[in-house]
């Protein structure tokens, strides 16, 4: 296979390019740099620096490249910022997919893996989340990638292109090889920022709130390795290879951990005393938040192969530790 890979720079995008060479695939990276990185481009893709809203860029692309199907990871995709600024959210996830789309109808290309997240469904009614439950995003986040959605199950009915929508829980860890890894600015994902404290970068780590209804009183996430996101776009793209039709999946290890238990973790990792603070709650936080990937595993075929919480903390360790400042030296 011959795959566009949109963010391919980015911390998941170059986790799947990675896995796609691997797997003897032949890959093309778009990625506008903004939050990617020119050093984490594998050196056997072919990389083209633009931007999925520009028409002319995206079509070129198209045109130079005999590509088989897209993976798509070009979307802005903090929460907090979201709120301040959707405008910003609406105009590169929304227009920026509406322009893809429109160009990858005029070029053929009949096939979408999209990185959707577990934030189209808000605040969970029931845990696990099964994919048929109700989705009432509670961010402009949330709404856009659910949008993006949308907009794709639309242009199916009317163009045939099929798609395949990857919602996943918190993505963590890092390329075994310690090559690629989690490089955010700024940083809002847990366990970098915990691993900050060991790295020397900040004295202590942030508990939002210790009065929820989980068992030590602090949000229970599902943590699914990089690596094993990576396997599932990968399996999701042969799947729609095979002629099947277009569908939604849940992606995460169906096991929830509490901050908690992610700080103790860290700690006996990293063999770092790794202090805590409780602060107030932030908005928005649900109390669980935990999937049902028995849909992905039956249907693709998915196995996740690091559900581990410390093999993922140590993979993610391996990776900070050489590189404190991410990919800037």
């Amino acid at each position: 296979m011959r795959i566009l890979v949109l963010g391919g720079a980015g911390y998941i995008g170059s986790h799947v390019v990675s896995e796609l060479i691997d797997q003897g695939n032949e890959v093309v990276i778009a990625d506008n740099l903004e939050t990617g990185h020119i050093e984490a481009v594998h050196p056997k893709a072919t990389f083209y620096k633009g931007d999925i809203r520009n028409k002319e860029f995206i079509d070129s692309v198209f045109e130079k490249e005999q590509i088989d199907g897209v993976i798509h990871f070009a979307a802005n995709s903090l929460v907090g910022e979201s709120m301040t600024n959707p405008l910003k959210y609406y105009n590169n996830n929304l227009y920026g997919t509406m322009v893809l789309l429109e160009s990858m109808v005029a070029h053929n290309v009949k096939k979408i893996v999209f990185s959707s997240t577990a934030a189209t469904y808000g605040e969970p009614e029931s845990i696990p989340i099964l994919e048929t439950d109700r989705t009432e995003p509670t961010n402009p986040y949330g709404e856009t990638k659910l949008s993006m959605e949308k907009m794709m199950k639309w242009t199916d009915q009317a163009h045939g292109l099929r798609y395949v929508a990857l919602r996943y829980f918190n993505a963590c860890g890092a390329h075994e090889s310690g090559r690629i890894g989690e490089a955010h600015n700024p940083e809002t994902h847990l366990i970098p920022l915990i691993l900050q404290v060991p790295n020397g970068q900040r004295s202590s780590i942030s508990i939002y709130g210790d009065d929820y209804d989980t068992k030590d009183g602090t949000c229970v996430r599902d943590y699914i390795h990089v690596t094993d996101l990576a396997e599932a776009h990968i399996l999701a793209m042969k799947y729609l290879m095979e002629g099947k039709e277009s569908n939604v999946f849940n992606l995460g290890n169906g096991v929830g951990f509490t901050v908690k238990e992610v700080i103790e973790t860290a700690r006996k990792v990293t063999g770092h005393p790794i202090p805590a603070e409780v602060t107030p709650r932030r908005a928005g936080d649900p109390a669980k938040l935990i999937a049902s990937s028995e849909k992905a595993k039956k249907v693709l075929g998915w196995n996740p192969q690091h559900a581990d919480l410390e093999e993922i903390i140590e993979s993610a360790w391996k990776w900070h530790k050489t590189h404190p400042n991410g990919y800037d030296k």
